[in-house]
């Protein structure tokens, strides 16, 4: 599958200035490209279970220009052949193909604060590039590494490999990974140290959740369908539900999510995220800015957590599962919240009123995220039943099994004149049974390589995001907030069906959605 093509003039002006003419913007790359992906951190689980696999998958799919080599870059001291042998269990494919593959992976040892390293890695830019000095080289750096390293590895990468040479459409990207900073003054002294080494348009902050599918989906349905037009505000909506659910706890992982915990690991990015998507006016173009523009003023709408409007809860033991604090590595008196629901208000004229819950939780009774809109009662409701608990719904399923339904209110079959609720539903592995949807990293990998920013998060959308939830973070790290045991494999704590029920949440009667299957969706 051929690449797109790129204009080489507007990727130069881009790359050079850091502004790009948004009526002339195209991203793309020519086959022609010297592809260089620089794994740093290519020893760690990150790049091992996500980015090598991602890469794989644009390779053998034929994403990739056909001159493209993968170097991992890491302390641990070990050659290519035990990098491949590393990365083997977690490709899929024939052995062929991932040979294939494997090939273009190599391995260079160096310490991230040294200069040794990073000249190590630069002779082997140097030379590879050297042999196709007439065409444009790329160079993407992917940090798969935690952020605290991100300044001294960025530092080592600008002084010592970013001696790229001056040839027409050729560039330098870094890909970061979140967390970015614990709170807005971490965020921004984070972005601060980057920005002086790698100005914004060379800096890609992956948010994985804006690489899957239905959240991109979720971006073509609300602003290409008419009839939704009229409905998306205030007037119809009466509350949206976003939701991240994992069956599973932290299952060794202890130690690293407690010094986050729930709402810095998925409320403050990925439902955050989401939120905008809802939310966000249609923009004048999907030219990347266009977009995280109206991003960025929905977020900045939304004024910062009240504690009155935040449940939070930590799982106990139960059903034959151990509780959070007895993983080892996690503190015997830890606060640290595992469940956290959180109502948000979206201050501006579409959505003043409107109840934004966010919600996501480990050890729970399911896996599952989810965006739900709901409407308000129908008005002068003249049929049988009750109109409060027969509301219109638009329900995006992001994972597992992905799909969007619509629950209508319609004559139930039969004689009688009677409502009931039913569905319009898109389920994708059904409407789409040949299409293989990728992870999210493929996606964002290459969009990456394309030059696409549309799908990362910009510096002042993270300030922005960061600014709602940063005082109620301080208030939890003070134990200011109550924290509400939950059993493993539960609902999460009863006091969030509490904080639902305020925001006019109506649980739908008799609905019972069914898969193929047969499993309850």
């Amino acid at each position: 599958m051929a690449a797109i093509a790129e204009s080489p003039s507007t990727e130069l002006q881009g790359e050079a200035s850091g502004y790009c003419n948004r009526d002339e913007w195209h991203c793309g790359f020519s086959d022609e490209l010297c592809l260089t992906i620089v794994v740093a951190g290519a020893s760690g689980d990150l790049a091992r279970k996500k980015t090598y696999p991602a890469l794989q998958f644009l390779f053998q799919h034929g994403f990739l220009p056909s001159n493209v080599a993968i170097i991992g870059y890491a302390r641990t001291d070990m050659n290519d052949d035990k990098l491949r042998e590393k990365l083997k269990p977690k490709l899929v494919g024939s052995d062929d193909d991932i040979d294939k593959f494997l090939k273009r992976c190599t391995y260079v040892a160096g310490s991230y604060d040294g200069a040794e390293g990073w000249q190590g890695l630069a002779k082997v830019l140097d030379k590879r590039e050297s042999k196709c000095s007439k065409n444009p080289a790329g160079r993407l750096y992917y940090l798969a590494l935690p952020p605290s390293v991100y300044p001294q590895v960025c530092a080592g990468l600008k002084e010592h490999c970013d001696n790229l040479r001056s040839v027409e459409g050729s560039w330098i990207r870094v890909i970061v990974e979140k967390p970015f900073g614990h709170d807005l003054q971490s965020s921004e002294q984070l972005a601060d140290q980057l920005g002086k080494l790698y100005p914004e348009h060379q800096l890609y902050r992956i948010d994985h959740y804006l690489g899957k599918e239905m959240a991109q989906n979720l971006f073509v349905m609300r602003h290409a369908n008419m009839f939704l037009a009229p409905v998306w505000n205030r007037t119809c909506i009466s509350n949206v539900q976003i939701t991240f659910k994992e069956d599973f706890g932290t299952e060794g992982r202890g130690g690293y999510f407690d010094t986050f915990g729930i709402l810095r690991d998925v409320l403050q990015n990925h439902l955050a995220q989401m939120l905008a998507m809802v939310a966000m006016e249609k923009p004048l173009s999907v030219h990347p800015d266009d977009l995280r523009d109206e991003k960025v003023k929905v977020l900045r709408c939304i004024k910062p957590v009240e504690p009155h409007n935040v449940v939070l809860g930590q799982y106990t033991a139960a059903n034959g599962q151990p509780g959070y604090t007895d993983d080892p590595t996690v503190p015997d008196d830890s606060k640290t919240p595992t469940f956290a629901a959180v109502t948000l208000y979206i201050d501006n004229d579409r959505w003043a009123g409107v109840p934004f819950v966010l919600k996501a939780g480990k050890a729970l009774n399911e896996r599952k995220a989810e965006i739900r809109v709901q409407l308000r009662a129908t008005p002068h409701f003249v049929f049988n039943g009750e109109p409060e608990s027969m509301r219109n719904e638009l329900v995006v399923r992001l994972q597992p099994d992905e799909a969007i339904y619509l629950k209508m209110i319609v004559k139930k079959p039969g004689l009688e004149f009677d409502a009931a609720i039913s569905e319009l539903d898109l389920d994708y592995s059904r409407r789409y049974p040949e299409v293989d949807i990728p992870d999210a990293y493929p996606r964002l990998i290459l969009d990456s390589i394309r030059g696409d920013q549309q799908h990362f998060v910009r510096r002042d959308e993270l300030r922005a995001a960061w600014g709602i939830f940063t005082p109620l973070l301080h208030k939890i790290d003070a134990g200011e907030v109550e924290v509400h045991p939950y059993p493993y494999g539960s609902r999460g704590p009863a006091e969030a069906d509490e904080l639902l029920a305020r925001a006019d949440f109506v649980k739908n009667v008799a609905y019972d959605w069914k898969e193929p299957g047969g499993s309850k969706l």
